[in-house]
């Protein structure tokens, strides 16, 4: 059972994730405390901990917002995403027991019935716990936690490029390779598909900054 701090945390990390809390938001611990029914205390506890995930950033006497990404911080981290998801799937495709693999066929299943019925954040959800499925393949704990980690912090910007036209429909199409060559064995192929799936350059990251707006002027 989750403690109250871990809920406190997941629901403003989720909060962040989907624009309530907007990027250089003003994250202020009274109102918080009021609208989460909590003191101050696990409110700026909570903050803290967001912190050190890179999704919060506490300034000295000027206290807490929403952290921001510029165009360069994010093209650096979606690289380093691309290549960790490379890595993933390099190794699922060796090491996937036929267990890990079904539940990979699921969660892509779980995502084909998402992508059908156009709801971008449906299918975002669903397209989470499919990269999931693949960093858990890797059998690599320690790379398992970096991916997780970098890949909670870009949440608000990956969600946001589910919003593009078509792009739904083309991130399954992707996912469906992967998922072949994984359970194939192929490992470099598996490899070269998750990294172009997940890098942002050309149109994608031209449709990315032209989406920006959107997430920073989203409602408090």
């Amino acid at each position: 059972m989750k403690s109250r701090s871990e809920s406190l945390r997941e629901t403003i990390e989720e909060m962040i994730a989907v624009g309530t809390l907007a990027p250089g938001q003003h994250l202020d611990e009274t109102e918080l405390a009021a609208r989460f029914g909590v003191s101050r205390t696990p409110i700026r506890e909570t903050l803290i901990q967001l912190a050190s995930m890179g999704l919060v950033v506490i300034r000295p006497r000027r206290g807490a917002l929403v952290a921001e990404l510029g165009p360069q911080q994010l093209v650096e981290m979606f690289e380093v995403m691309s290549e960790l998801e490379a890595v993933c799937a390099r190794l699922g495709a060796r090491r996937m027991a036929p267990a890990e693999q079904a539940a990979l066929l699921a969660a892509h299943e779980a995502c084909k019935e998402a992508s059908l019925s156009k709801d971008p954040d449906d299918y975002y959800y669903k397209n989470e716990a499919f990269h999931y499925a693949v960093y858990a393949g890797s059998h690599n704990q320690f790379l398992i936690e970096q991916a997780r980690s970098l890949s909670r912090r870009l949440r608000p910007y990956r969600r946001l490029q589910l919003r593009v036209r078509d792009r739904v429909g083309t991130s399954f199409s992707e996912h469906d390779a992967m998922v072949q060559a994984i359970v194939k064995g192929d490992g470099e192929l598996a490899a070269q598909l998750a990294r172009e799936h997940v890098m942002i350059q050309g149109e994608r990251f031209a449709d990315l900054m032209a989406s920006l707006p959107q997430l920073t002027a989203a409602p408090t």
